[in-house]
């Protein structure tokens, strides 16, 4: 746990006063212009980092533009060594292409028209379903307002006799 200035710092910027170690590295990664210059030897410390940020940056460029280099180099030697292959079987392996290409589009598209035909079907069914249930409802709704009807005219049909 950090004490005194460290704790008050790292409670001034929001942080929990543990984190003061984690907050002056991220500080001197990110280059933090508040921060107390004094402290640590801010100038030394920036120097220091920049040149192990340069040497990070170039090692890592580096080692990508030998892989780079390499990936390139595999590209051609493949090429190199396929072409006679290409040329001579050229006769069977553009017929061939053809015929897989074609077969795979005929099967992707069964395929999506199936799963289309089967949302369709199942829409339709829902669809049924709330229509036949409301439909349902409003024969009983209309089933019980006869009733009522019929109800009330008897009602008044009592009514219009005991009078």
């Amino acid at each position: 746990m950090a004490t005194g200035h460290h704790a008050d710092e790292a409670h001034h910027r929001g942080g929990r006063s543990s984190d003061a170690v984690g907050e002056n590295y991220m500080r001197g990664l990110y280059g933090d212009d508040d921060y107390n210059a004094s402290h640590y030897g801010q100038q030394q410390q920036s120097a220091a980092m920049a040149v192990a940020k340069a040497l990070a940056s170039a090692t890592a460029a580096f080692t990508m533009l030998v892989l780079s280099g390499l990936a390139v180099t595999g590209t051609v030697l493949a090429l190199i060594v396929a072409t006679p292959l290409l040329v001579i079987l050229s006769p069977v392996l553009v017929p061939a292409a053809i015929t897989v290409a074609l077969l795979t589009t005929g099967l992707v598209s069964s395929g999506g028209f199936g799963a289309a035909a089967v949302a369709v079907l199942a829409w339709m069914y829902r669809y049924l379903q709330t229509t036949t249930s409301s439909s349902d409802q409003q024969q009983h709704q209309q089933s019980g307002k006869a009733h009522d009807v019929k109800d009330w005219a008897q009602h008044r049909l009592e009514q219009a006799r005991a009078h």
